[in-house]
């Protein structure tokens, strides 16, 4: 990033009242940075953990108008989606790809009744389409489709979606923001509102790194933290009813053998009733989701055993090669902030995927629900409220053509892509010192110099923050992500000027949180050995 965390907390220490101070560091949050920022409010966004911790690192890594949702008769949610997603496509085209989706089918009936409702979808995306939806023949989904187990396949529906790397979005977004003049802060904890007489006029944080509590003044104030919403309601106004009811989506990856294709496959109808889908990713394959309800959030939520085995077992019925727990690489659980029902039914498939705007009688806004695409609608409409609330001057919105850091439609052909025009600093970084060239794994492409810049450019500060969120290994491969561990709190401490102990709890800190990722292998004891780092230059 143009300003690194360093920097940027300096700005705290100023007493200045900022325009527009946002909570929480997900994609909804940094999409009101981004929003506010560049129509010239001084913003401020804090987060308490890194960038896209929770929900916006755990997706199924979908840009997507949302097909499910067309069925259930939301035509608004599916168009603005659409829309939203075109736009996407077009201003992160580094991350944003086309996709093809293929719904397998087992009779003609099937096909026609599938093919009608993607045929209207086609049709509201209008000048944003990706693609138009066919009918396959057996033969055409068996040759897209490898692994597709095709007893009793009848033929198929193709159809366009996009696809994306979720937590290198939320990085490049944060990055969009601080050009725009945003300050953007991860590890920086909200511990309470201020206010002035009954209306909210700042926030009281304390950076999780010194220590070090501030009182921020601000003209407005966004809660903006997913399910962690009523939190902050509750600091505003304590008992305060519930406004979020988590619901639990969980995704297993497997090695993409089990469905050597380009194209996904889409399970139209599980027996939950949901849609699930299997996605190439990174050289992988992504396999979820579910939807279970919860009655509490966290951080680093845990799969439930029976949302495994129905994964396992949905899989089993479409994959001629059936997986099984030891096939498993990595499994991870993301919590969406769906808008509480008015009556508890116990199912999340009834809540609401639009969003929400609410206004405290304080002042504070409060924006939740929606999903990954529709981020930036769902900033513009939050600052379009702010204004208002707070009286601010007006200022257009500046986003729908607004590009994302490092988008570029230029290809290398290799795994750097994903950095955009960052790229080419990678390169020469690894130009500069030939030793930066090494790969941190024999699994995967992935230089040391990636690490150096990660850490220096995108406020990685943990191991986790550059496994998990930046190169997104834990994601894909957690025994590998262990294996790379020592290597990365290595080169991470050269660069932050850390020292023994600080590598060492680094390392034990992320082997504990990957063994959770791991299915069915023997966890890996979080122990400290010197020669597992590399040797000081």
């Amino acid at each position: 990033m143009d300003r690194n965390r360093e920097g940027q907390v300096k700005d705290l220490e100023k007493d200045i009242q900022w325009d527009i101070v946002v909570i929480g560091g997900g994609a909804t949050g940094l999409g009101c940075a981004v929003d506010a920022a560049s129509r010239g409010f001084k913003t401020l966004l804090v987060e308490q953990s890194d960038f896209a911790k929770g929900t916006s690192s755990r997706s199924t890594k979908l840009v997507h108008g949302g097909v499910r949702y067309l069925a259930a008769g939301d035509v608004a949610l599916v168009y603005e989606a659409l829309r939203e997603r075109g736009l996407l496509l077009r201003n992160a085209a580094h991350l944003v790809k086309k996709q093809p989706f293929i719904i397998p089918c087992f009779s003609v009936f099937e096909q026609l009744k599938y093919v009608v409702g993607l045929k209207l979808y086609d049709w509201l995306s209008g000048r944003f389409s990706f693609g138009s939806s066919t009918i396959l023949n057996k033969k055409s989904v068996e040759k897209a489709l490898p692994g597709l187990d095709s007893t009793k396949l009848r033929g198929g529906v193709e159809y366009y979606d996009g696809q994306f790397d979720d937590a290198r979005l939320a990085v490049n977004i944060a990055q969009t923001a601080i050009e725009q003049g945003a300050t953007v802060l991860n590890y920086v904890k909200v511990e309470g509102l201020l206010k002035s007489g009954s209306k909210v006029s700042g926030v009281a944080v304390r950076d999780l790194e010194t220590q070090i509590t501030y009182n921020i003044k601000a003209k407005a104030v966004i809660n903006a933290t997913g399910v962690f919403v009523d939190d902050i309601l509750s600091m505003d106004k304590p008992g305060a009813k519930a406004l979020v009811r988590p619901s639990q989506g969980v995704h297993i990856v497997l090695d993409k053998s089990f469905m050597p294709a380009d194209a996904a496959l889409m399970i139209p109808e599980t027996s939950d009733g949901r849609v699930l889908f299997a996605v190439p990713w990174h050289n992988y394959l992504v396999v979820g989701t579910t939807d279970t309800p919860l009655d509490k959030n966290s951080l680093e939520p845990k799969a439930l055993q029976q949302e495994i085995d129905f994964i396992l077992q949905t899989a089993a019925l479409y994959l001629a090669k059936k997986p099984t727990e030891k096939d498993v690489l990595s499994v991870f659980a993301g919590l969406r902030p769906l808008a509480a029902p008015t009556k508890n039914t116990g199912k999340t498939k009834e809540i609401s995927r639009s969003h929400k705007l609410i206004v405290s009688d304080t002042g504070l806004v409060t924006i939740t629900g929606g999903k990954w695409t529709t981020y930036r609608k769902m900033a513009e409409d939050t600052i379009n409220q702010v204004i208002q609330v707070a009286q601010l001057s007006k200022a257009a919105c500046k986003t729908e053509a607004l590009a994302i850091h490092g988008s570029t439609t230029q290809k290398l052909g290799n795994h750097l892509d994903f950095y955009g025009l960052d790229a080419a600093h990678i390169q020469n970084l690894m130009k500069q010192d030939s030793s930066l060239k090494a790969l941190l794994h024999p699994k995967f492409p992935h230089y040391l110099a990636e690490i150096v810049w990660v850490t220096k450019n995108e406020m990685a500060r943990t191991v986790e923050d550059v496994l998990a969120r930046r190169l997104r290994i834990l994601f894909v491969d957690a025994q590998a992500a262990i294996e790379m561990a020592p290597k990365v709190a290595d080169l991470m401490a050269s660069v932050l000027n850390q020292n023994e102990e600080w590598k060492a709890q680094q390392i034990s800190n992320f082997i504990t949180l990957a063994n959770q990722y791991l299915l069915n292998k023997h966890p890996v004891k979080p122990t400290y050995k010197e020669d597992q780092l590399l040797t000081k230059a």
